[in-house]
């Protein structure tokens, strides 16, 4: 696995980012991420522009959202489960802002290592990765979680992939190659719904909007529930949210009738007791979110599919690590 040197990233050597502005939707072909490279915001710190700029970003709202909580490993229903460690940390956005290197808020990105703002998806395809399933490819990311100046790093995350709330296990189909998605809202000024995103303590059941006071010896964890509804022809889509949406009562709406995994992605933070001096690089704690662009070994995650939804087996178990 790779492991990072500190659970603690000063912003001396990771400095402040711009907040997110407008860019097309990419292709296939022209999926970028996040690479090493950061610009200085005026205040020096881990902060975020409060100015929108001329970012194109549907409403969340739009997707809908799943009718209950999905929180963590859900007993005996099919799913398979991959932990990742952290990557890198770097103010980029392989969705909004593709091919411009240190334009965003900082993220913490999962997954694949090559991911960059100029990277094409051929090249994110077979690269390395740091979660325990070698084949999963697939590139996450997070905005990161700061305390005044300081980035804290997080222990690791968990991928969980199953069936959306009661849809038929046997319906859902892979993801196609490159298709990208993002659950949250980073301009989230009310609360978000806690069934899209959530926080809690390490992989307990109890979610909350806002973040709560864990006990010591436990992990903040932030988890975002992805759409698990496709309309079976877009990559993305113009706000980048148009080509997803959350099933409800166990069915896909007639726009978006494939069906696909329902990914929860947990974020573990080695932070307990008071949170009231931390927030998001994207704003508040209260603009959590989550993205994703489909990088994985195809023909695995048809395997995965198929082995673990499709036919109801559990595959993979998170460690459930502690901070050390």
């Amino acid at each position: 696995m790779f492991r990072s040197s500190s659970r603690l990233v000063s912003t001396a050597a990771i400095v402040a980012m711009f907040f997110l502005t407008a860019c097309g939707a990419p292709s296939a072909e022209n999926l970028s991420s996040g690479s090493g490279s950061t610009s200085t915001h005026a205040d020096g710190g881990a902060g975020s522009h409060s100015d929108h700029g001329d970012l194109v970003l549907e409403p969340a709202k739009v997707m809908g959202k799943p009718d209950r909580i999905i929180a963590g490993p859900q007993g005996n229903d099919g799913q398979f489960i991959v932990e990742c460690e952290l990557s890198h940390i770097a103010s980029d956005d392989p969705i909004l802002y593709p091919g411009r290197t240190g334009a965003s808020h900082l993220h913490a990105f999962f997954g694949n290592v090559e991911t960059s703002a100029t990277s094409a998806l051929s090249e994110l395809l077979g690269a390395e990765t740091t979660c325990d399933d070698r084949r999963d490819t697939a590139a996450y990311w997070v905005p990161v979680l700061v305390d005044g100046a300081t980035v804290i790093e997080p222990v690791y995350a968990v991928a969980y992939y199953r069936a959306g709330t009661e849809i038929d296990p046997i319906s859902v189909e892979p993801y196609p190659p490159g298709l990208t998605m993002i659950a949250g809202d980073p301009l989230a000024v009310d609360e978000q719904p806690v069934e899209v995103v959530a926080w809690g303590c390490g992989s307990g059941a109890r979610r909350t909007a806002m973040p709560p006071v864990c006990p010591s010896g436990s992990e903040l964890a932030l988890s975002v529930t992805f759409p698990d509804c496709w309309d079976g022809k877009n990559l993305d889509a113009p706000g980048h949210r148009g080509h997803l949406r959350y099933s409800s009562s166990g069915d896909c709406p007639r726009t978006h009738r494939v069906a696909i995994p329902q990914l929860v992605f947990s974020v573990f933070y080695p932070v307990n007791g008071d949170v009231s001096h931390l927030r998001l690089s994207s704003g508040t704690l209260g603009t959590g979110h989550a993205d994703f662009i489909n990088a994985w070994d195809q023909g695995h995650l048809e395997h995965e599919v198929d082995l673990c939804i499709r036919r109801q087996n559990v595959c993979g178990i998170s460690s459930g690590r502690r901070p050390a």
